[in-house]
């Protein structure tokens, strides 16, 4: 479904990422892992289009969307939620999520419906719902962000630090959350640093450091490679944990 060839990207002078090839197949739930300043949310912004690559190509379905602006690959089925909480703050939590739908050029139906449908999905509570987003808290942001990704109606969803802040038994909850949007036919991948999520989560791990790939494979090869464990995990990841 994805697959980013030979993809770098520089600020200033400072090289983000730098030849990184990543292919992630339809259906399945694809990891990025990597130390704080690897590259892992650049990545995800080229992929979505915030960013242009430097070099490299970016191929969707088959189809070259390397240059296009950020709506234009969002149309075609790419949806990315960001690190930094995103919303429309003076407007609803319904609203803001009636925004994806609205959208989505291959929505049809009732918009208003569809966002109710959505935050109840993903767990907010109905008392919410006609809130202004400035007065959800973080987490709360969280859910709406993703249910409004998920209202443009996603072929491909990019979660950046999806469970950032949560409690344990929210992030059980997010995992099981992110399996049902999976199995509902939606292929992910997903940043996260916290290395159970991605255990449980994941068919096929990349891992970044300083801008370049230095692994890819399975959750276990990953955390069984010594480099990987020498430059983030710091040890071998026991799959008994957590």
């Amino acid at each position: 479904m994805l697959k980013c060839i030979a993809i770098s990207k520089e600020f200033g002078g400072l090289q983000a990422i730098k030849n990184v090839d990543l292919t992630v197949k339809k259906g399945t739930i694809a990891g990025l892992v990597g130390p704080n300043g690897s590259g892992k949310s650049t990545l995800l912004n080229v992929i979505s289009g915030v960013y242009k690559p430097d070099s490299g190509k970016i191929l969707f379905m088959n189809e070259d969307i390397s240059k296009l602006p950020p709506y234009k690959i969002c149309s075609k089925g790419v949806t990315k939620t960001s690190q930094t909480v995103q919303s429309f703050p003076d407007l609803t939590t319904i609203e803001n999520v009636r925004i994806g739908a609205l959208f989505s050029q291959r929505y049809e139906g009732d918009a208003y419906g569809t966002a109710k449908e959505l935050l109840k999905f993903v767990g907010l509570s109905t008392e919410k719902y006609y809130l202004f987003a400035r007065n959800l808290n973080v987490v709360e942001l969280r859910r709406v962000q993703l249910a409004r990704a998920l209202a443009t109606q996603p072929k491909l969803l990019l979660l950046d630090e999806l469970l950032t802040g949560l409690t344990p038994k929210e992030c059980d909850e997010a995992i099981s959350l992110v399996k049902t949007i999976n199995k509902q036919g939606v292929t992910i991948l997903i940043v996260e640093h916290v290395m159970k999520v991605i255990m449980d989560l994941c068919e096929q791990v990349t891992v970044l450091h300083h801008g370049e790939k230095i692994c890819e494979g399975t959750p276990e090869a990953v955390c069984s490679d010594k480099n990987v464990i020498d430059v983030y995990l710091g040890k071998r990841y026991s799959f008994e944990e957590d």
